[in-house]
């Protein structure tokens, strides 16, 4: 299949793999920051944004696919959806990927009975029923979950926005597959075999993947670091671009990680 990709920048590769809903130009403003120390290669998951969608296409399909879009050694950015594609592609091709971002990323994004760091499964299968009759009004209040209770808020959402217009909606398919997958998604138990060296950016007002969810994802595993930025929500990129960009440039530069690094 055909994924749309965007590339700026020299140096050192470093890939961004975006949320649902959303597409790669949700990356502009970070992308703009770390393209005068990296090649930056955005890309719109399948289904999304320009990027091609084959019907039945289940979740491997969808992470071979992406995984195309890394070159050997490349450091890989997901954030939210993209951060759990991010994680597995790391757990399926370690020697790929020299080091692993995680934003708003969770291993297992619902609640359940050993897991109360997530969503409530209630409010993902009302989401998906919606989207069958709302496609857009489902989208717009998915987004506004995201930034919603962090500073410049609505600034952020307006990004959002701005990204869905200028580069094309999600197929609905493709929209209702990410969905199912957020509900069914439990990496926990594949986390401590992960030695890829891992830095997990959390929002501390998230109320999609709160600060809890990082904290137990980053104890599970061995070879990471983690930071809460203050006042951001779900989107730390979008409301703090600087400092996030900065965090990502010393991480992919600085020396390997051990575990309890600061």
């Amino acid at each position: 299949m055909k994924l749309c990709l965007e590339r700026s920048g020299t140096g050192p590769t470093l890939v961004l793999w975006h949320g649902w809903g959303l597409n790669l130009h949700i990356f502009d403003e970070l992308r703009d920051a770390l393209a005068a120390e990296f090649e930056v290669i955005a890309v719109d998951l399948p289904g999304h944004g320009a990027s091609e969608w084959l019907p039945g296409m289940d979740s491997e399909a969808q992470l071979s696919a992406l995984l195309n879009t890394v070159p050997k050694d490349a450091a890989l950015l997901g954030w939210s959806l993209g951060g759990q594609f991010a994680l597995r592609a790391a757990l399926r091709s370690p020697s790929q990927i020299n080091r692993l971002i995680l934003i708003a990323t969770t291993p297992r994004f619902t609640n359940g009975p050993d897991w109360n760091h997530g969503l409530d499964p209630a409010v993902l299968g009302e989401f998906a029923r919606r989207l069958r009759a709302d496609w857009g009004g489902t989208v717009r209040d998915f987004l506004e979950l995201q930034v919603r209770g962090g500073s410049g808020w609505v600034a952020a959402l307006d990004a959002l926005q701005a990204a869905l217009t200028s580069h094309g909606r999600g197929d609905p398919a493709a929209l209702a597959a990410g969905l199912e997958l957020l509900a069914s998604t439990d990496l926990r138990s594949a986390l401590p075999t992960l030695t890829t060296p891992t830095l997990v950016i959390c929002g501390e007002r998230d109320r999609i993947t709160p600060p809890a969810a990082s904290r137990a994802l980053t104890q599970a595993l061995v070879n990471s670091q983690s930071l809460t930025f203050a006042r951001a929500a779900h989107t730390p990129f979008l409301t703090q671009p600087t400092a996030v960009a900065d965090a990502v440039r010393d991480f992919v530069r600085a020396a390997p990680l051990q575990k309890g690094a600061a």
